[in-house]
């Protein structure tokens, strides 16, 4: 039983205002997977989604590093989030090389950029999200994988600007 919600996000403004949204809904154990082109907004939404659930810092694009670790408190609840982007990883197995597979463990929230690049090796998502570039704005169909995944997205108050 999978739960779905597409919307269009009038430029960056609204894919910030869902990020911001998103943030809200967290829970620990969360899987997320972001898929979308070059420029499709991927990073833009993390960011917002880190600053929302309290990072104050920097949020750096882990298109590098294919990793990036936040420690955020929710709920009054320590919780580690770890930022994934497999853009440019040459091997699923890579993945699993890292010691990755462990940040999924039902108690850290992961989010992954390019899961594609994992292929068969990453956990099951509770959510994907897909992003479309539209004209100056942005096309986001979200999907629930999972109960908990479910949950969040029933959870989720957004109305985006028109």
């Amino acid at each position: 039983m999978t739960h779905h919600l597409k919307f269009s996000l009038h430029e960056e403004a609204g894919t910030l205002a869902l990020g911001v949204s998103l943030a809200r809904v967290l829970v620990p154990g969360l899987a997320i997977y972001l898929r979308g082109e070059l420029g499709a907004g991927k990073t833009t939404l993390a960011r917002a989604l880190l600053h929302a659930a309290g990072h104050q810092g920097h949020v750096k694009s882990p298109t590098y590093t294919l990793c990036e670790p936040y420690a955020l408190t929710l709920n009054g609840q320590p919780v580690e989030l770890f930022h994934f982007d497999l853009y440019r990883m040459k091997s699923a197995e890579e993945f699993v090389d890292a010691g990755f597979r462990d940040h999924f463990n039902g108690a850290n929230i992961c989010i992954v950029e390019w899961p594609e690049n994992g292929g068969t090796l990453l956990p099951q998502p509770d959510i994907t999200l897909v992003l479309t570039a539209s004209g100056t704005g942005r096309q986001i169909e979200l999907s629930a994988l999972t109960d908990k995944g479910t949950q969040c997205l029933k959870r989720l108050d957004f109305a985006p600007n028109l």
